[in-house]
């Protein structure tokens, strides 16, 4: 192991709204410092590789891979985990969706789906479901087909813009 990655690292940020400050060895992933020094474990490592979004989570207002992104470079960010989106109530309509859709089984997925999803509401607006499904095409679930999810997603969409569902 080279110098470099012995080193650690303090770093200063938001997370869900909390200021949080932390000395972390200089290659821990992002995902690690929320999971395992901060006992956030409601997002998932999964693959470790970027590629199922399990662990994808909220930076700075856009979705992220937590195991792509160093806890070093969110030094300064404004994080949010599936505990801090919950805790606000922000995605109650999704959360309340998935459920009623059953668009959810094992529950892996689900966190990252929810930061992913998020993301794309905020963009405004009503995606269609080619629109949806391209913008989860990065979150990977075994277990549902994503039919449900997609019919979660343009529920709440067509909601919050005010159309029937």
């Amino acid at each position: 192991m080279t110098e470099a990655f012995r080193d650690r690292i303090d770093i200063a940020l938001t997370v869900n709204g909390e200021a949080v400050e932390g000395r972390v060895p200089a290659g821990r992933h992002l995902i690690d410092f929320l999971r395992l020094d901060l006992g956030l474990t409601g997002s998932h490592a999964g693959c470790e590789h970027g590629v199922c979004g399990a662990c994808t989570i909220t930076v700075d207002g856009q979705a992220v891979r937590g195991c792509l992104m160093l806890a070093a470079q969110a030094d300064g960010a404004d994080v949010w985990t599936l505990e801090g989106l919950t805790e606000t109530g922000v995605i109650r309509d999704l959360q309340d969706a998935f459920v009623a859709r059953n668009a959810l089984q094992c529950g892996y997925c689900t966190p990252g789906m929810l930061a992913s999803i998020k993301e794309l509401l905020d963009m405004g607006g009503v995606p269609d479901r080619a629109a949806i499904r391209e913008h989860l095409s990065g979150n990977y679930c075994r277990c549902t087909g994503y039919e449900a999810i997609i019919d979660a997603v343009e529920s709440v969409a067509k909601a919050r813009a005010g159309e029937a569902a």
